[in-house]
């Protein structure tokens, strides 16, 4: 297929989970993906790997998001790459799973850093190689903006943060012709879910799909799905949107 033919995307947290996943789609559709990582380059090496080894086109590109220069620097990279800049997916993420007592200042900025500034600072960079053609921001979000989850405030707060800023930027970059939307996942089984103690049997995965009417987890496939959908010309009329990919998870 060919949805997304010559676009060139820039994935941020792509090395694993929903962001590789969304980079193999992308690429599965004909676009040029940056597969950015923060630490993992085994990771993100082995995500273009697979890209490449498909017929797909993609470079990995080391950047930490909550730092301004590197951010200039990944997207000087993905210019120098492939001379311009169509979708920029916002995945890269910070989760911890504390009890408000726990959640120390250090907690506070690692979450808003990565979260919020982040996608704030690559946002800020797209722009300028989108020009005057416009472009196409997702924010993978979560459906925790919306139901926040129990020992995870401060996570929660920077997904209602990022759709915040979805919402305000689909009104500033309209104009332009940007369009903005976010993701809200549900409980969806990726290493940082598992790393942030939701685990196959634990308490955590059995409250969430009692709360799933489709009766399982997602898989990142099911949130790259979504997010090819909205970087192509089907949703063109769409912008400022949250989208739930949850299996119908509304609440606790």
């Amino acid at each position: 297929m060919s949805r997304l033919k010559n676009k060139v995307a820039v994935v941020t947290g792509a090395s694993k989970g929903i962001g590789a996943s969304i980079a193999k789609h992308f690429a599965a559709e004909g676009a040029k993906v940056v597969v950015n990582y923060a630490s993992s380059k085994e990771g993100a090496d082995k995500v273009v790997r697979e890209i490449t080894g498909n017929g797909g086109t993609a470079i990995a590109v080391q950047a930490d998001v909550s730092n301004e220069a590197d951010v200039i620097r990944l997207f000087d990279e993905a210019k120098k790459a492939f001379g311009t800049l169509d979708i920029l997916v916002n995945n890269a993420v910070f989760q911890q799973f504390l009890p408000i007592e726990q959640a120390s200042a250090e907690a506070f900025h690692q979450h808003f850093n990565v979260n919020v500034l982040g996608p704030v600072l690559t946002i800020q960079a797209a722009l300028k190689l989108f020009g005057d053609k416009g472009g196409n921001i997702i924010n993978i979000s979560s459906g925790a903006s919306k139901y926040p989850l129990p020992a995870a405030s401060l996570y929660s707060a920077t997904k209602a943060a990022l759709d915040a800023i979805t919402i305000s930027l689909s009104k500033e970059l309209g104009a332009k012709n940007v369009r903005i939307n976010s993701i809200l996942p549900g409980a969806t089984e990726t290493e940082g879910a598992t790393s942030a103690g939701v685990t196959a049997g634990s308490d955590y995965e059995k409250m969430f799909i009692a709360n799933t009417p489709l009766g399982r987890r997602g898989q990142p496939e099911d949130i790259a799905k979504a997010a090819v959908f909205l970087a192509s010309g089907d949703a063109a009329w769409i912008t400022g949107e949250q989208i739930s990919v949850s299996g119908g998870m509304y609440g606790f």
